[in-house]
């Protein structure tokens, strides 16, 4: 007989630190590597431009990982970049976020994409989250998807000298290379 054991929110809080990431996908519990030198210069680059532009309009807040989003007490997911707008800032508590925040960055690896591209898309989409970026190191390209009635619906695909184009974010400006640099 195969049981299969169901993790949850109160085993991800008991797990040794050992140097990983993990998260919980519908009761699996997921390790991620650390992240690489890329992916850790693009996150930083990232947050920056998008903590610079929240803090001076004063419209929310940004965390990047590691910080937890809660969905449930068998799915709690850690994006590399979230944003909480002002008016949802209760939704935040000193530990995680409970439920979709506005935007979430996932910054695409070898062991990551499938997770990013398949599960996790599906689920920020089924929860709510207004916005999504996928981010990929090796093609030097940033997706946004918007949230409509169906699911995410890819509204630009930008590299090089591209402006950055957000729905949700439309004053923020900045070129695809200024967070590959």
């Amino acid at each position: 007989m195969n049981v299969q054991v169901k993790y949850t929110y109160q085993d991800l809080l008991t797990t040794p630190d050992d140097g990983n990431r993990y998260e919980i996908c519908e009761g699996e519990l997921i390790m991620t590597p650390s992240p690489n030198r890329a992916h850790q210069r693009i996150a930083a680059n990232l947050t920056t431009l998008l903590m610079n532009h929240v803090k001076q309009k004063a419209s929310g807040e940004v965390y990047p990982a590691p910080f937890d989003v809660y969905f449930d007490e068998e799915t709690v997911l850690e994006p590399d970049i979230l944003f909480v707008s002002k008016d949802r800032l209760h939704i935040i508590d000193e530990h995680k976020v409970n439920g979709a925040p506005d935007l979430v960055v996932e910054i695409v690896s070898d062991s990551t994409e499938s997770r990013d591209r398949g599960f996790k898309f599906k689920l920020y989409a089924k929860e709510g989250v207004k916005e999504y970026w996928i981010v990929d190191p090796t093609g030097k390209i940033v997706e946004i998807y918007e949230l409509e009635q169906t699911g995410f619906s890819l509204s630009g695909k930008f590299s090089g000298r591209d402006e950055v184009r957000s729905t949700y974010f439309a004053d923020l400006e900045f070129t695809a290379n200024q967070i590959f640099e």
